[in-house]
């Protein structure tokens, strides 16, 4: 089950890097959507698979029972799916404000500071 979860991260972390080398600043966010979501696969994946064995100390016990899931990444994971939905949320506001603004998501495309010489 773990090296099916491994090849699974290993290729949404490769489509995440593809995306993000694009020029499109849609497909960048898309991307780093992509990549959190790897992150968070492999932080769950490394609290231990296990099935029906919920992490529950018994009554009495200073430890949980060997072979339940760790809690803690569970929640780190509850933790980071909440920020980042609240980043990709913002990030989709911000382009396309930058898009109604500038008519373009093509950031070589997207130069305010600098414009593009008259003579070249």
């Amino acid at each position: 089950m773990e090296t099916l979860i491994a090849i699974a991260i290993g290729i949404l972390t490769a489509a995440a890097v593809y995306l993000m080398l694009a020029r499109n600043v849609l497909r960048f966010i898309f991307g780093l959507l992509l990549l959190s979501n790897a992150a968070n696969l492999l932080i769950f994946t490394a609290g231990r698979l296990t099935q029906g064995a919920p992490p529950l100390i018994p009554k009495g016990a200073d430890i949980p029972p060997e072979g339940v899931a760790n809690a803690l990444p569970q929640a780190l994971v509850l933790t980071a799916i909440v920020i980042g939905f609240g980043l990709f949320a913002f990030a989709l506001v911000l382009i396309f404000r930058a898009y109604t603004g500038l008519g373009t998501l093509d950031s070589d495309d997207m130069r305010v500071a600098e414009p593009k010489e008259q003579g070249r």
